[in-house]
């Protein structure tokens, strides 16, 4: 079958190898090339790093493109029948189209390059890990693109020491992955200078999601309306702030993550499978962490929300207010959820107008009063039976006495005649 293709998958991204044209075919076929980003070549996103040499020529080639896989994407792929490969994580799987048919077909025959050869397949494994936090480095590049001189501003302004360095950090990653980009590795000495910073970016995380827990414990404690309206205005101002050091910090901790990839690559190719791993696990721990703290305070603002649309009839200028804070801190953390690949809660909510809330209670008191006004005229006729029928028991029981005295009196006259 002529047009075969390569397809290799870690769960997070899928490599494409094989003739140019016939990879820029399967991509676009199979729904595999999203209009905001396009398909990235492997060898051009890292040039000659040590991932890309120990992936092999087939790598280095220009028609070897990876693409991030969404939920949707993941399943159309599945269908070519994509097996576990002896790399953990890795699975793969041989296409071909043959040239009347329009559907990509799995071939079973011969097992492609990469999968006989397990040290370019785990080379490959690593420079899709590498290629997948890359992607999400750009992707927390555009979400911090508006507010990224605000919260540089913020972190210059801390007295937190882990803060204040920060700003330094990132310059330290960014020289180092300019030297990866002009070099083609990371040498012992780079790998040193950047290593040194993961301390100082655990820290400023660290920091910043205490940060935001206590804006969440602040709006649980707060229950009246004016209380709330502070509470969630100073969320509105800080959250945005935070969630911005967060997206940072996460960045740059990918950045050291591909330095350090190219690093064990260099210096002990044997142990990649197992650092690769053992980078995914870490990086997903520090997803839970971020995931915990901004889902309890997504909750908290969207209960802000609602106790304030109850409240609208009371406060009618402060409730809607409340509404706009929490909406405004829910798409915060929606975006930077979005852009790291978490799941999220509930959406924002709509504030209840104060003639909408009116008029639900004008008919709630309508309803309630039918129904009273049917309930006592129901009463009403139930009472009035029951006089109607004690009074005709109280008839019939004075008649019987009448009638019984009436009946005494016969006898003792006759008593008296006798």
């Amino acid at each position: 079958m002529d047009n075969e293709i390569q397809l290799i998958s870690d769960g997070d991204g899928l490599a494409v190898i094989g003739n140019a044209a016939d990879v820029e075919r399967f991509l676009v076929s199979e729904g595999l090339s999203p209009k905001d980003r396009k398909p990235k070549r492997l060898k051009s996103v890292f040039g000659t790093g040590a991932a890309a040499a120990q992936a092999g020529s087939d790598v280095a080639a220009n028609s070897a493109f990876w693409v991030k896989l969404t939920k949707e994407s993941a399943q159309r792929v599945q269908k070519f029948g994509l097996m576990e490969s002896k790399t953990p994580g890795i699975s793969h799987a041989m296409v071909g189209k043959p040239g009347s048919i329009k559907n990509w077909l799995q071939v079973d025959k011969g097992a492609g390059s990469f999968l006989t050869n397990p040290a370019r397949l785990a080379g490959a494994a690593g420079l899709m890990a590498q290629l997948s936090m890359q992607q999400t480095m750009d992707e927390i590049t555009d979400y911090l693109a508006v507010i990224d001189e605000k919260v540089t501003d913020v972190l210059r302004a801390q007295e937190d020491r882990a803060l204040a360095e920060m700003v330094g950090v990132e310059l330290v990653i960014g020289e180092a992955m300019t030297i990866r980009e002009q070099v083609g590795r990371v040498s012992e000495i780079t790998w040193s200078k950047a290593q040194s910073t993961s301390e100082t970016l655990a820290t400023t995380q660290a920091y910043a999601l205490r940060r935001l827990d206590a804006l969440a414990e602040k709006m649980e404690r707060k229950t009246k309306v004016a209380d709330l309206v502070e509470a969630a205005k100073e969320a509105e101002s800080k959250a945005a702030e935070w969630l911005a050091v967060l997206a940072r910090c996460f960045q740059l901790q990918d950045a050291i993550a591909v330095l350090e990839l190219d690093r064990v690559l260099d210096a002990a190719p044997e142990e990649l499978d197992r650092h690769r791993i053992g980078i995914r696990i870490a990086r997903q721990n520090r997803l839970d962490l971020i995931s915990q703290s901004t889902e309890r305070l997504l909750a908290r603002m969207n209960a802000a929300a609602g106790e304030a649309n109850a409240k609208v009839l009371l406060h009618p200028t402060k409730s809607p207010a409340i509404v706009q804070s929490s909406n405004h801190v829910v798409n915060g953390i929606h975006g930077l959820h979005g852009r790291l690949g978490i799941e999220s809660g509930s959406r924002s909510s709509e504030a209840r107008r104060w003639a909408v809330a009116a008029a639900e209670v004008r008919d709630k008191a309508l309803e309630t009063g039918a129904k009273g006004v049917g309930a006592a005229k129901s009463l009403g006729n139930e009472t009035l039976d029951r006089a109607r029928t004690t009074t005709g028991r109280l008839s019939s029981g004075i008649v019987e006495r009448v009638r019984r005295r009436g009946g005494g009196g016969d006898e003792e006259e006759r008593d008296e005649e006798s």
